[in-house]
């Protein structure tokens, strides 16, 4: 059995301002929680100009720390009288990477020990909840045919990428593994995990650095017109995801791992609920072949590896654990996809996609 958490005592998420940390604070705060957030820059309100908007809106409710991930000690001040920590920030490169080792690994590693040595040192703290990823269950979609019934579920590690191989998938992996180790290695609090699919649904901010953003953008942008890649991809809305964040934080049932995916559908599908809204915007119709996309795969990034172990498999995840365990329901999928398309188009977003 979990530990019992006061909700009245604070609550510290790390990295407050991203795409997925900024639904848990409002989550919270709508719960009526104290919440504490890191930044990185306070200087630079820019940043999280819609995380003070929040804070105007519960006066009193959200205080701010500034922290950097890499920083040894950084997170003491911010955790201190909170019962649970949510840990969201993670260092998140994919493009332009010359040494991964260096630039994804090291910081994701680096990252998690500085948090959790805080913990170490902040008695109040009861349970940390880990935002993990599925790429820390598989490393390739080629793998599924060697799980039972083709379905990936929580028992499922990555163990096939690497620094050479997907290193940002084998920056997850690592990173979640070193905090299960140290959780052993101590009895004061608990540690819950929450492995999301690709997140997609409005974002608080109009910043456009998170992945499933680009991505959004791009689809409705022309970029794709001549097709998409074939194969279904793990969908998730990221109000969900938030909302699994906080049933794991409060929940007395939370351990273990978390595979928070809701919908297997594949780009072409995301691409057609779009197009019932918004029929103008350049959409792709159909599939790329998948001698094309092998074709000009490396031109827009992607290795031969990599395209011959994923493009063309379809994903598919057990998400029974956290449905039964934390309680959760998950949104329709044409309700994430016109959210996001709203959003992006209310916050002027789409035209320079």
């Amino acid at each position: 059995m979990m530990k019992e958490i006061d909700k009245n005592k604070a609550v510290l998420v790390t990295g407050g301002s991203g795409y997925l940390a900024s639904w848990i604070v409002k989550l919270l705060l709508e719960a009526g929680c104290q919440v504490h957030t890191t930044v990185r820059n306070q200087a630079d309100p820019q940043k999280y100009g819609h995380l003070l908007r929040l804070a105007e809106q519960y006066p009193g409710k959200l205080c701010f720390f500034e922290a950097n991930l890499l920083d040894e000690g950084a997170f003491d001040s911010a955790m201190s009288g909170c019962e649970v920590v949510i840990h969201t920030a993670s260092p998140f490169k994919i493009a332009g990477i010359k040494d991964p080792q260096k630039e994804l690994v090291e910081p994701a590693l680096t990252g998690v020990r500085n948090v959790f040595a805080s913990v170490g040192r902040c008695e109040t703290v009861k349970r940390v909840v880990l935002t993990s990823s599925i790429v820390a269950v598989y490393g390739d979609a080629v793998e599924r045919v060697q799980t039972e019934k083709g379905i990936f579920n929580e028992g499922h590690w990555n163990a096939t990428s690497s620094v050479a191989h997907q290193p940002y998938s084998y920056s997850k992996t690592v990173a979640e593994k070193e905090a299960w180790q140290i959780a052993a290695e101590q009895s004061r609090w608990d540690l819950a995990v929450i492995n999301p699919g690709l997140i997609l649904g409005p974002s608080l901010s109009s910043r456009t650095d998170s992945t499933s953003i680009s991505l959004m953008r791009q689809l409705a942008s022309g970029r794709f017109r001549m097709g998409v890649p074939a194969g279904k991809q793990a969908f998730v809305d990221v109000r969900d995801v938030a909302q699994a964040h906080l049933l794991a934080a409060f929940s007395p049932r939370a351990g273990g791992r978390h595979i928070a995916v809701a919908h297997h559908q594949d780009f072409l599908d995301v691409a057609q609920v779009i197009k019932t809204a918004y029929p103008q915007l350049p959409l792709p119709s159909g599939y790329l072949p998948g001698w094309l996309f092998r074709l000009v795969g490396p031109l827009l990034g992607y290795s031969r590896k990599f395209i011959r172990r994923n493009i063309g498999y379809d994903l598919l995840f057990d998400n029974s654990r956290i449905r039964q365990n934390l309680g959760i329901s998950f949104r329709p999928f044409n309700e994430t996809v016109l959210n996001h398309i709203a959003q992006l188009k209310n916050d002027g977003l789409l035209k320079r996609a």
